[in-house]
């Protein structure tokens, strides 16, 4: 039952006698997904969807992590009114003018969801806005900031007791995918809508694939940014040379080969196969290209190797928004995609029949299903594992309680040389510039700590991290473990469950935004 718009908010809005803007700051695709898409569908629920009395623009900043889709991503958000991409943000921070010169209300609110916090500073000032800021790890700018909401109560008591007024605990944000994520399609219709919307060629995919880059410059937040940079660099350029990685002599990386591939306590119970009928894994590969390079091929020879175990298995693939089908096939072609001949994984093409969804097809036979919706958590949640890569995805598996095995495959060591001061530089020199590349991302792997959110939000491994030259039967053999004793994916879930936070955080941030609304009253 959809919730009516709160009265006592269209008595404020009458009494300072004009409507409001809101606008929302933010960057990457993770903070899309996991921030502003709870954020603007409970300001929709709580303020109402008279666009003449509300209306929200979202301006995106660049972001490390960026797809270039995040543009179109908020413009499928149906309770954001425009948006303007990340390419043309610093003209209007410097001079306030947006690309599409942007009329703007006398009255609104500046809200802080991705990006630098420095962004809202100005931008409210220069629109004379109300200014609220959601900070995860840290928060900056007190006294030029009206409101922050803040994930946990110490970063409210770093700020020091004389902006003790300002702050307010609103919990993770990441926390509001379970809340809602599984019955979101059904408020949009049912199937009959989700039938509809594939008719009409809506099939673009949520995922909200870049991990964290919160760019807060807080000490966290840096080592979040780290983490992130050193998962992308180690999983780049498919097309580059491996000399390294197909040389066993290379003493280094065959060091990292076991050096987080974990110890997993397999079962002694032999691996007969036990299958639900129509078990469902899904497989979530990422949506950049250094991800997608070796995550495609990689996933689907696991999946090959669980089938060949346990043939009623089933596997989707929820598409990220930002690729097309064509592209992420491209990843399956052994012309396209040379890793795949170069460390023996599987192909794969692309099938489009006409009566049914289309699907990638391995050269062993396997179909993987292409989920061709936005979001995918109402899918997820019917999975009952996922083989996914490192990254924003992860947070949202967590939130929905679903089991998964995160994998960072690190066959490509020596491809990534893009290192600032002098790691670049002797990663860059020529002939041994390939050991110095893979010296260094090996050392950076091992600062890297818990890759997964759930476990870095837990601080201990809840679910399995494999990180090293992965082959796929032993991730196969991990995978297959699980599905042989559900009791170890039930105690995955409830850790999860446990860990995830409790929902409410957009809530209590639109609360914020609510108030400071009020408070202009004062002033009109």
């Amino acid at each position: 039952m959809e919730t009516l718009p709160d009265e006592s908010f269209k008595k404020a809005v009458e009494r300072v006698n004009c409507s409001i803007d809101i606008l929302i700051l933010s960057n990457g695709p993770g903070e899309l997904a996991t921030w502003v898409k709870p954020v603007v569908q409970t300001l929709r629920q709580q303020l109402g969807d008279d666009r003449e009395q509300v209306r929200i623009s979202v301006v995106l900043s660049p972001c490390a992590n960026a797809s270039g889709q995040e543009a179109t991503i908020a413009r499928r958000f149906p309770e954001v009114d425009r948006v303007q991409e990340a390419s043309h943000f610093f003209p209007f921070l410097l001079w306030g003018k947006t690309a599409e010169n942007w009329d703007w209300r006398s009255q609104g609110v500046v809200l802080f969801l991705g990006g630098d916090q420095f962004f809202p500073v100005i931008v409210a000032k220069r629109l004379g806005y109300r200014s609220v800021i959601y900070a995860e790890w840290e928060a900056r700018w007190h006294r030029w900031i009206d409101r922050f909401g803040v994930m946990r109560p110490e970063i409210a008591t770093r700020a020091g007791s004389k902006y003790a007024d300002k702050f307010t605990v609103v919990g993770d944000l990441m926390a509001e995918v379970g809340r809602w994520g599984a019955g979101e399609e059904r408020r949009k219709g049912g199937k009959g809508e989700r039938e509809k919307e594939k008719a009409e060629g809506r099939g673009q995919r949520a995922e909200g694939e870049a991990s964290g880059a919160r760019s807060q410059e807080s000490e966290e937040d840096a080592e979040m940014r780290r983490r992130g940079d050193a998962e992308d660099s180690l999983i780049q350029n498919a097309d580059s040379p491996q000399p390294s990685a197909l040389s066993p002599q290379s003493s280094v990386l065959n060091s990292i080969q076991n050096l987080k591939l974990k110890t997993h306590n397999f079962s002694s119970t032999p691996h007969t196969p036990h299958p639900t009928p129509h078990t469902l894994i899904g497989i979530l590969p990422g949506s950049k290209p250094m991800k997608l390079s070796l995550g495609v091929p990689l996933l689907l020879a696991i999946a090959e190797q669980i089938q060949r175990i346990r043939p009623d298995t089933r596997f989707v693939i929820p598409v990220a928004p930002s690729l097309d089908l064509l592209t992420l096939a491209q990843f399956g072609d052994p012309e396209q995609n040379p890793v795949i001949r170069r460390l023996g994984w599987t192909t794969a093409e692309l099938v489009t029949p006409e009566a049914t969804e289309p699907f990638l097809k391995t050269g062993n036979g396997l179909r993987a299903d292409l989920w061709t919706q936005s979001p995918a958590y109402e899918l997820l949640a019917q999975c009952t594992l996922c083989l996914t890569t490192v990254g924003a995805n992860t947070a949202e598996l967590g939130a929905l309680a679903v089991p998964m095995i995160v994998i960072l495959p690190t066959q490509q060591m020596d491809v990534m040389r893009a290192w600032d001061g002098l790691p670049g530089l002797l990663a860059n020199l020529p002939g041994v510039g390939s050991a110095f590349a893979t010296a260094i991302n090996w050392l950076a792997l091992r600062r890297m700590g818990l890759l997964a959110w759930p476990n870095i939000w837990a601080k201990e491994e809840i679910v399995p991290e494999l990180v090293g030259e992965l082959h796929p039967e032993a991730v196969a053999q991990l995978a297959i473990d699980l599905l042989n004793h559900p009791e170890k994916l039930e105690a995955m879930r409830t850790r999860l469950r446990n860990v995830r936070g409790k929902p409410g955080a957009a809530e209590k941030l639109v609360q914020l935004v609510r108030e400071e609304i009020e408070k202009m009253k004062a002033k009109s």
